[in-house]
C-alpha cells in the first residue's frame, strides 16, 4: 500500500522485466535504432526502462521526435531537458519542413490538424536515416487498432502496416528478420495498461511534464471534448474560450489533445482519478473521433 493506493509490485516487476527483455532483443537484432520520444508519459517510461536495461552503459538508442510545430511548449522543454540530462542523441524532424518541401498538404478549416501529417515526416526520416527499428510507447489497451499490434510490428518497404501479415510471436521469441527497405516498430510496453503506467511512474519516482498535473489553462469545448486554446486554433462562432483547472491524460499535437477537467496535483490523486473514470484514455483524443477506424487507417499509412 502506498499512500492509500493499492499497487502490486510483483505485477509491475513482471511488466518491467518483459519490457527490458524486449528492448535487449531490439539491441541485439537491429542495427540502426531509434526510440520515438514525444515527451509524453509512455515514451518517458520507455526511456526510464532503457536506462535500466543497459545500465551503466548509455542508452543505445537515439531519441527521435516528430514535431508537428503545434506541440505544447512545456513538452518541448521537457524533451530537450531529458535528452540533455541522459546524454542521449535527440533527432527532431519537423512536419513544417515536410509542408515547405511539398511532401505534405496541410489541412485547412476549423478541424485542421497536423497530427496525420506526422506519418509522412516519420517515414521520410526512417528512409533518410536508414532506420531499421523504431521503438514506440503504444499499448494494446489504448485503442482497438493498437490491440492488434505485436511486440515486433513489421512494416513493408513503404512503411505500411498490414495487421494480417505479421510474424507469429511464440512465448518470448521475437522475429526481426526483414528484407531491404523494410523496418519494424517495436512496442515494449504493449501489455501495460494506463493504470500500470501511472503506478510504475509513482513507484519509480519518474519526472513528468507539468501538463500532467492540474494547472490553469485557456480551453474551449468542441463536440464534447475540451481542447486547449492556442493562437493557431480556429474557433466556431459559438465556441467560447474560458480558463479553468485542467490536466492532460495524453499529450500530443494541441489540435487533437483533449484535456481533462481536474484538480489532481499528485500522482496518488491522478491514479485515484483514473481508477474511477469510465472514459478511456483516448476518449478525449479528437483525432480518434474522425471515424471508427481512424487510428487503424493512420497506422496502415505509417503512423506510430
Amino acid at each position: 500500500m502506498k499512500n492509500h493506493i493499492q499497487i502490486s509490485d510483483e505485477h509491475l516487476k513482471e511488466l518491467e522485466n518483459e519490457a527490458i527483455f524486449v528492448m535487449r532483443e531490439v539491441a541485439a537484432q537491429f542495427e540502426n535504432k531509434v526510440l520515438l520520444f514525444s515527451g509524453g508519459k509512455d515514451s518517458i517510461v520507455l526511456v526510464h526502462l532503457a536506462r535500466k536495461a543497459f545500465w551503466p552503459a548509455k542508452i543505445p538508442f537515439s531519441l527521435m521526435h516528430i514535431d508537428t510545430g503545434h506541440n505544447f511548449e512545456e513538452t518541448l522543454k521537457f524533451r530537450d531537458d531529458l535528452a540533455a540530462e541522459f546524454g542521449a542523441e535527440l533527432i527532431v524532424k519537423k512536419v513544417q519542413d515536410s509542408i515547405d518541401n511539398g511532401r505534405v498538404t496541410e489541412e485547412q478549416g476549423i478541424n485542421a490538424s497536423r497530427n496525420k501529417a506526422q506519418s509522412v515526416t516519420l517515414l521520410d526520416a526512417i528512409e533518410e536515416l536508414k532506420i531499421d527499428v523504431a521503438i514506440g510507447g503504444g499499448r494494446r489497451d489504448e485503442e482497438k487498432a493498437r490491440a492488434k499490434e505485436r511486440f515486433f510490428s513489421h512494416r513493408n518497404e513503404f512503411g505500411q502496416w498490414d495487421p494480417k501479415n505479421q510474424r507469429p510471436e511464440l512465448w518470448n521469441i521475437f522475429n526481426g528478420r526483414k528484407h531491404m527497405g523494410e523496418h519494424f516498430r517495436v512496442f515494449p510496453i504493449s501489455n501495460w495498461t494506463e493504470l500500470d503506467v501511472w503506478q510504475y511512474i509513482l513507484n519509480e519516482n519518474i519526472k513528468l511534464p507539468e501538463l500532467y498535473y492540474t494547472h490553469k489553462r485557456k480551453i474551449f469545448e468542441r463536440n464534447g471534448t475540451y481542447l486547449a486554446w492556442a493562437p493557431f486554433m480556429q474557433l466556431k462562432p459559438n465556441e467560447k474560450v474560458f480558463e479553468t483547472d485542467v490536466r492532460c491524460r495524453t499529450i500530443g499535437d494541441i489540435t487533437c489533445t483533449g484535456v481533462t477537467l481536474s484538480k489532481a496535483d499528485t500522482l496518488e490523486e491522478i491514479i485515484a482519478e483514473i481508477a474511477a473514470t469510465r472514459v478511456t484514455e483516448r476518449g478525449g483524443r479528437y483525432d480518434d473521433k474522425r471515424s471508427e477506424a481512424a487510428m487503424e487507417d493512420r497506422k496502415k499509412e505509417g503512423y506510430f
